[in-house]
């Protein structure tokens, strides 16, 4: 009995083996931690935030400069886990920050390379379609051209440090979901559906099915569609990652990003908040319909028009967005030994490595030498405390029992309904409440 009570018993648990779960765990072993990460899918899978092949990396951040130093540490943190993994995860081809002169996606990224002194070019888009041929952008539009952005492979990053965790003795299982946890003194007690296990840390990192585990992030953490396109070009070596940086641009029809072909085919992109369909993880729409291609196509239309051949594939993903679209990374308010990377908001992916290592020191010493003030619960403590008195003062774990009743046919009608009525994309909200806390 006593043998079996300590075979489960861990230094820690990381709830969730995605981006951040699998970083978060390496980087708990290969400091001596005993590690069990538990998966409620497979590894990878794709369910959640974490899938489609490329995720784009760049530093010129328009969402705020203080991202630019997490950035170049997780640069460094990507080249030593492909150093690790023996495979390249990270491919540096460019990436391009373009739109109107006055818009914040170009201004933004202007001022990041500015105030950090990174290599950068300004183009206008007649010039940008010149030195690229297969952007077509305005020509009154400006392009932040910055030569160190690029993409990772979010699978094979995944799968790289899933194996370098397990290389360094950390315990990982897919298909075991957590159902719920409960603080202990010196420590946490965590049920899953296969399995009771305790720990001295606990380490959330579930991506859109955190908040279902913790009531702190309630309304904090909204998990959002999105819709993934991949179009084979009718000029297919205009789209090669040697010819065509990563994008974000700002147009009327709305914020797009894309990438070259690579790894399969087809040019692939996608418009941030797609249709602004939200939800709980659980029941949102997984399935592709006509009118997301729509959204899709006329935008490739018109700016790509050599990149929008036939569909090669349409996927769904999803976002889980704050409502600052800034990250949540911090410690649970009333459990120090308990901490979470949450919701990303869609921008996330590339700060995997270094995310990991900020939940690697939380969890062995409560405190990172990275600056995350940024990132803290405490921001949002208005909507906190009033969550707070409405549950009695109590802050506890919560679980969301899933719902299996979805109708397809209601959602299908939902988002034609907001296609039809919001008409061309452009009449959408372009820019997101961005509000700065550094």
């Amino acid at each position: 009995m006593a043998n079996n009570y300590r075979s489960k018993r861990f230094d820690a648990i990381v709830v969730g083996a995605g981006a951040m779960g699998s970083a978060t765990a390496y980087y708990l072993a290969r400091r001596g931690k005993r590690v069990l990460c538990l998966e409620r899918f497979g590894i990878p899978h794709t369910m959640g935030s974490s899938h489609g092949h490329t995720r784009i990396i760049r530093l010129a951040y328009y969402e705020d400069p203080s991202y630019v130093l997490l950035l170049r540490r997780a640069y460094e943190l990507w080249r030593g886990i492909q150093s690790v993994a023996g495979e390249r995860l990270l491919h540096t081809i460019g990436s391009i920050d373009a739109g109107p002169e006055d818009s914040w996606v170009f201004e933004g990224a202007w001022k990041s390379a500015r105030l950090h002194d990174l290599p950068h070019e300004v183009l206008t888009g007649s010039e940008l379609h010149r030195r690229y041929p297969g952007y077509h952008l305005p020509p009154e539009h400006l392009a932040l051209v910055q030569p160190d952005g690029g993409f990772l492979n979010p699978e094979r990053c995944i799968v790289s440090y899933v194996m370098a965790a397990q290389a360094e003795g950390a315990e990982i299982h897919g298909h075991e979901e957590v159902l719920d946890w409960e603080p202990l003194e010196g420590g946490v007690r965590v049920r899953t559906e296969r399995d009771t296990y305790e720990a001295d840390k606990l380490v959330f990192t579930a991506g859109a099915w955190n908040q279902n585990l913790l009531g702190v992030l309630d309304g904090l953490a909204t998990p959002e569609r999105q819709v993934l396109a991949w179009l084979q070009p009718t000029r297919p070596e205009n789209f090669r990652p040697e010819n065509f940086p990563v994008f974000n641009l700002l147009v009327d029809e709305g914020r797009f990003y894309g990438f070259p072909v690579f790894g399969v085919p087809g040019f692939k992109f996608g418009k941030y908040f797609h249709l602004k369909e939200q939800g709980d993880a659980e029941e949102l729409d997984r399935e592709v319909h006509g009118y997301d291609e729509r959204v899709l196509r006329e935008f490739a239309e018109r700016y790509f028009p050599e990149g929008c051949g036939p569909t090669m594939s349409l996927q769904t993903c999803m976002f889980t967005n704050t409502p600052d679209h800034h990250f949540v990374i911090d410690l649970h308010p009333d459990y120090e030994q308990v901490s979470v990377a949450s919701a990303c908001s869609g921008h996330g992916f590339k700060f995997a490595s270094v995310i990991g290592e900020i939940m690697a020191d939380l969890s062995t010493t409560g405190v990172t030498r990275h600056n995350i003030d940024f990132f803290r619960l405490d921001r949002f403590n208005q909507q906190g405390q009033r969550r707070y008195e409405t549950n009695g003062g109590k802050r506890q774990a919560v679980r969301t029992v899933s719902k299996n009743n979805r109708k397809t046919s209601q959602h299908e009608e939902n988002g034609r309904q907001n296609y039809e009525e919001n008409g061309k994309p452009h009449s959408f909200p372009r820019v997101p409440d961005i509000r700065t806390f550094w």
